[in-house]
């Protein structure tokens, strides 16, 4: 089955730091989830006015986070998109600790919808318009599926 996800996170030298995860399903079920352990410090300016306003404040430690992802997926064989999805991935996989820790049957990696559309030659100005809030992560993974479904159609009509 196939998972789109998308996170929000702290970026700066040398450190990534999670701040929230969000999935969609291929048969529609979603997951969010917060980080308790967030390093807030670390945070820029641009984070702290176009994320932390849309966080509920229902986190969770990183481990339980972890937990929750594997109830979602359980033990599906799993196909994970994401869009530009290279830090996105990191985090993800490091929820579990290394990514040689991720369960067993999960892959190694991640596909991105950018590099889909790329090599399908459909232009991102054809993408659907984003709904919801961006920089929210389950508004960000459903948008994502969204973007996977029309490319699929693009190519399909080719």
């Amino acid at each position: 089955m196939k998972y789109w996800f998308d996170t929000e996170f702290i970026e700066s030298s040398r450190h990534l730091d999670l701040i929230s995860i969000g999935i969609v399903s291929e048969d529609g079920r979603e997951l969010y989830l917060e980080n308790a352990e967030v390093d807030w410090s670390r945070a820029s300016d641009w984070v702290i006015a176009n994320v932390k306003p849309y966080l509920t404040g229902n986190t969770i430690s990183r481990f339980e986070m972890a937990q929750r992802i594997k109830r979602f997926i359980g033990y599906d064989s799993p196909e994970f998109w994401g869009y530009f999805a290279d830090y996105d991935w990191v985090l993800f996989c490091w929820l579990f600790g290394r990514m040689v820790d991720l369960p067993k049957g999960w892959p190694m990696f991640c596909r991105d919808v950018m590099q889909y559309a790329e090599h399908v030659h459909c232009p991102r100005s054809r993408f659907p318009q984003q709904e919801g809030v961006a920089h929210n992560a389950l508004d960000d993974a459903i948008w994502t599926k969204q973007v996977w479904e029309y490319i699929s159609r693009w190519e399909a009509g080719k």
